[in-house]
């Protein structure tokens, strides 16, 4: 069994979305600043985000055309997005950033996987 996403689109929207996310996050706007520090994240360590989600963003991409990569990008994502869940529920930071930007972008990565990959898994 080959898997490789069908349709291939939620994988590269969920790609360009999470680029946007790091650019973004190289000088932080209010509501991202705001996100990591409700949250106690260390700011030597905010650089660590940028490059996980531009690995992220690569594994989606390549797995657009190797078979595989594509379905452990997308669940990669889908774990880093219910990681930083449990950080603002543990820091009880439940803000607008937490329900729009963490749960949001949870949702959006859970739908790519079941939209590309949900009859072949």
């Amino acid at each position: 069994m080959t898997v490789t996403p069908d349709p291939w689109w939620p994988q590269a929207v969920l790609a360009g979305i999470l680029v946007v996310d790091a650019a973004m996050s190289i000088r932080p706007p209010a509501f991202i600043r705001a996100c990591l520090n409700g949250v106690k994240f260390p700011e030597d360590w905010w650089w660590t985000l940028i490059v996980i989600k531009l690995l992220a963003a690569a594994g989606l991409i390549t797995g657009i055309y190797v078979a595989g990569i594509g379905v452990a990008a997308n669940t990669g994502v889908i774990c880093y997005f219910l990681a930083a869940s449990v950080a603002h529920i543990r820091a009880r930071f439940l803000t607008s950033e937490f329900w729009i930007n963490c749960l949001g972008l949870l949702v959006l990565s859970t739908c790519a996987l079941v939209v590309s990959y949900g009859p072949g898994l």
